[in-house]
């Protein structure tokens, strides 16, 4: 089972002018360079290139009609007129607005308050990121895959796996059956045993960590309902995901490697899929939510300690 760009974003509707952005940045590492040359081109000035025919932005990108007309399909417009009209959208957008007062660059010699300024600009930026490129109907699908499952197995190395031990504690606060799997030899194990009413998730910013493409293959070959989690949709971790969950894929600088941004993107997909399934569940969800806070109150009061 293999996808491409386009099979991936098949059937979606044209993406939001405020969504373009993300689209570039996520789409941009699997283009051609030509294709690159006119995702890059459109993403850094979209007033610019919205005064643009198609010849004009073939010329300016040193590129041919036909790239140009390919690199908005893969973008998610059905033709070279809806990428302008995007475009027109976010010029206006952006002309209407404060500019940030801030860039999320950090300086070795910054200000702790420049720093925090930054960081503060960069998280929202990259949630809102990762908000306007989710897809909705794979999100849902995920979600009701998740709320009738009999068994759920998430796997993450590094930050990744700190997410995904994140998720395995917020579905067993509510009842189901979760566990995340550091250990890729552990994964492997447990992936041989499930089936089709369970569900395996693989979280992984670059798309291609080994540790955790393998045990979602077994899963995935076992008839488990996979769930790939990725900055990637075009990695290698996506040929064996029923469904693919896109996170932002940030700029990476020296003191800001990818891991930090990652993290954030993910953690909010994370949170949605958790609110998802409390809602479907919440009949069996909220007792058990309670439960879990009343078995735990007394560790948190300060008569409960032990003196």
């Amino acid at each position: 089972m293999t996808r491409d760009v386009k099979e991936i974003f098949a059937g979606e509707a044209p993406p939001a002018p405020a969504a373009l952005a993300a689209k570039v940045r996520t789409l941009a590492p699997s283009m051609t360079r030509s294709m690159q040359r006119v995702a890059e081109a459109v993403a850094a000035d979209p007033a610019g290139c919205a005064a643009l025919t198609v010849t004009g932005l073939a010329e300016l990108t040193g590129t041919s009609e036909a790239t140009v007309v390919r690199t908005a399909r893969i973008l998610g417009y059905p033709g070279y007129r809806d990428l302008r009209l995007a475009l027109a959208g976010l010029a206006a957008q952006q002309q209407s607005g404060r500019a940030p007062a801030v860039t999320a660059d950090i300086a070795v010699d910054d200000p702790i308050a420049d720093v925090v300024a930054k960081l503060a600009y960069d998280e929202q930026q990259t949630l809102a990121d990762t908000a306007a490129g989710l897809d909705m109907a794979q999100l849902s699908a995920a979600v009701t895959a998740l709320a009738a499952a009999r068994r759920i197995d998430i796997y993450g190395q590094g930050a990744s796996g700190l997410v995904a031990q994140d998720l395995a504690q917020k579905l067993l606060r509510i009842g189901l059956i979760a566990h995340a799997h550091s250990d890729p030899h552990l994964a492997v194990t447990n992936a041989v045993q499930l089936r089709a009413k369970d569900v395996a998730i693989s979280i992984t910013h670059s798309g291609s960590t080994g540790d955790v493409i393998e045990p979602l293959r077994v899963a995935f070959e076992h008839g488990a309902t996979t769930v790939a989690i990725t900055g990637r949709p075009d990695g290698p971790v996506t040929q064996y995901a029923d469904h693919i969950l896109t996170t932002s894929t940030a700029r990476e600088s020296e003191l800001r490697p990818a891991a930090m941004s990652s993290r954030t993107s993910q953690l909010l997909v994370v949170d949605c899929l958790f609110v998802g399934v409390a809602q479907r569940t919440y009949a069996t969800a909220a007792p058990a939510l309670s439960a879990s806070y009343e078995a735990l109150a007394h560790r948190h009061s300060p008569r409960g300690r032990a003196r």
